[in-house]
This record gives structure tokens, sequence and C-alpha cells, in this order.
């Protein structure tokens, strides 16, 4: 099914250009997570739906089979099934959403997302598709939720977590609001192992900062998978695990953007310009400062 990009808000050719070379090529114009996401809009990674997911790469050979493949690992970790009661936090425009209901049938998926248009142009979507009485989605942070205590049986997040201010608020918001036995299941960008070799450590403390900085994430979210497991734990929950994929992600998006020259036309030309430069670099270079892991933690039952 193609994209349906007609509802999003219209934006000034030459304002927006202005905002991409303020935001990404000076230090003159920080922007938070909403408003690097209104910036963004529908220039998606994915050429069917509207995906922003870096996509998983285990078995799949295009973004679209990659973006489906990491929103479903998630929802299966996760143990999403017919009768679940679902909180996706950072849901984008509401693709896995309806991915999930039409694949593993939850009785509802409550979303929850901080930026405007993606909640404006997501709710017209599941509305256009008839599923509004199974997801509700609503402009509101995960950071505080506006939701009961033990009113769902997953959280789930799919490459959002890393703009939480904090993560640790997130993860305290996310055990309050699970039943007992609830599962939470993330998959998250996080910083690298350091490289030992001096050189190569430079260019990935290089790297994040610059991540950091440009990408709305909060300094107390720079997390290894020690620090991260260990935060969830202090939470509450059990059974936690953080599990790098790094090597099932990076490696593949690179491949296919050099591949597939339309996934970089779907970026305004002022975002492909650093992608394009990237591709006469090998992955493990480009990827050096980041891991990406699939975290995995449960509420204890009653």
């Amino acid at each position: 099914m193609a994209a349906d990009t007609t509802l999003a808000a219209p934006r000034g050719k030459l304002r927006e250009a202005l905002d991409y070379l303020l935001w990404f090529y000076t230090p003159f114009k920080p922007m938070s997570a909403s408003d690097i996401y209104e910036l963004i809009s529908t220039n998606a990674f994915s050429g069917e739906g509207l995906y922003l997911n870096l996509g998983y790469w285990k078995s799949a050979r295009t973004i679209d089979e990659a973006c489906v493949a990491l929103a479903m690992l998630v929802a299966e970790t996760a143990g999403i099934t017919a009768g679940s009661e679902v909180v996706d936090v950072g849901f984008g425009f509401a693709d896995q959403d309806m991915l999930w209901i039409d694949r593993l049938a939850p009785k509802h998926i409550t979303g929850l997302n901080i930026t405007p248009s993606q909640v404006r142009l997501a709710q017209e979507r599941v509305s256009k598709r008839g599923l509004s009485d199974r997801i509700g989605l609503l402009q509101a942070s995960a950071t505080a939720m506006p939701l009961p205590d033990a009113s769902c049986d997953q959280v789930v997040g799919v490459e959002c977590a890393f703009h939480f201010d904090t993560r640790e608020d997130f993860f305290r918001q996310a055990f309050r609001v699970l039943r007992p036995g609830g599962r939470l299941v993330l998959a998250d960008v996080i910083r690298a192992d350091p490289d030992p070799r001096p050189l190569r450590r430079r260019a990935q403390d290089f790297n994040w900062t610059f991540f950091m900085r440009k990408y709305a994430v909060p300094a107390a979210n720079a997390d290894s998978r020690e620090s991260y497991a260990a935060k969830l734990t202090a939470a509450g929950f059990t059974g936690v695990r953080v599990d790098s994929i790094r090597h099932d992600v990076y490696p593949g998006l690179h491949r296919c953007m050099a591949e597939d020259p339309a996934l970089l036309r779907r970026f305004h030309f002022l975002a492909r310009l650093p992608y394009w430069l990237t591709l006469r670099l090998k992955p493990e270079l480009v990827y050096s400062a980041y891991d990406y892991v699939l975290a995995v933690a449960e509420k204890p039952p009653a």
C-alpha cells in the first residue's frame, strides 16, 4: 500500500530548506524531538507506508521488508496476541499499530506521541482504515503517561526511547501502567562500547556527541547495555535482557542505501547529503559510535 501523505500539513520549500540547513549544518538551531519530526514530516525511510525506523535486516532485502520486520520483532518479542491491550510509545504515523492489528489481532492499542502533525495524520490514517475503535492515538509523553496503573499487557517502543527525557522516567512509567506479568520491549539506539584504539574512540566520541546534539538525545541517555539493564532493574523489572542486534540493523541499511537510489530520494535533499557521503565508507566505521539493542523486561507477577 503506497504511503498516504495527502493529509500532511504543507510547509514552504524555502522555509523547509532553511530549517534543515540551520539544524543539521550549523550550531544555531537546536531542535526538540518534536521539532525534528515536524521537519522530517512524511519523508519516510520506507516506500510503502510511512515507516521511519532503520529496519531489521536479518532476512530482509528491501527497506520496506526491513521496517516491517523490526516492528514485528518488537511485537512478537513482547508477546502481543489476540486479546492483548498494548501501549505503543512514539508510534510515528501508526504504520506499526495497523500492522499489528492486521497480523496479531490485539484487543486494543493505545499510542502515545508528542509530535502534533504525526498524531493528526496517524489518527486520520487509522480512521480511514476503520480502526479507530481498536487503535487510540494520543498526543502525550511517554514519561508522563495519561493512563491508569496496571492498565495494559505490553508496553512497546520502536526506535524512540533514546529521545525520552529521560529513559529512566519512561521505565518507571512503563512499570506503573503494566499489569503484573506484563512485558516491556524496546528497539533502541544506545552508545557503542568504547573502541580500544584511541583514534577510533575519539571518532566514536565525536559522532555520539553530534548525534546527541542534533537528534535531541538527553545526556542521561548515553547508556551502555549494562547501565540500560541496571536502570530497568532499578525501576522494578525482572527478566531483563538488553541484546545487541546492531549487526542486523546498520550493515543492511548501509547496503540498501547504496543499492536503492529511491531510498535517499525520499529524503529532503539537504538531509540526503550526509548519508550519500557515508556510502563511501564501511558501515563498521560509519556506525561505530552506535549500538542497537532489543531490550526486554517483565513486571513481576502479583
